[in-house]
């Protein structure tokens, strides 16, 4: 929840987005997180401002804590200090991403 609005991810990207966003936050890096709205939503992009001082809920739908592949992270911490702000990614664009920048 970000603003008094709820926004739904899968649990395992959530908890890859989650990772990353406190590596920023500890960091004191706010950046905006960008992502694509499903037909469902209205189609279009979307986009969030995120601070130390924004105030964000995480729910998962899963009991599960997911394994974290670090490479998906270091690329959503990487595209949240470019121009635009973090790119929310599935994990094979964050694997190719990877392949293409390091």
């Amino acid at each position: 929840m970000y603003d008094g609005h709820d926004y739904q991810f899968e649990d395992r990207l959530l908890s890859h987005m989650r990772a990353a966003i406190c590596q920023k936050l500890r960091r004191n890096e706010p950046f905006f997180l960008n992502w694509d709205r499903s037909t469902s939503d209205g189609h279009g992009r979307m986009a969030i401002w995120i601070s130390p001082a924004t105030s964000l809920t995480v729910r998962y739908s899963g009991g599960r804590q997911p394994d974290i592949n670090p490479v998906w992270v270091r690329v959503l911490e990487d595209t949240a200090s470019q121009q635009y702000g973090m790119q929310v990614m599935t994990e094979v664009q964050a694997e190719r991403y990877a392949k293409d920048h390091y």
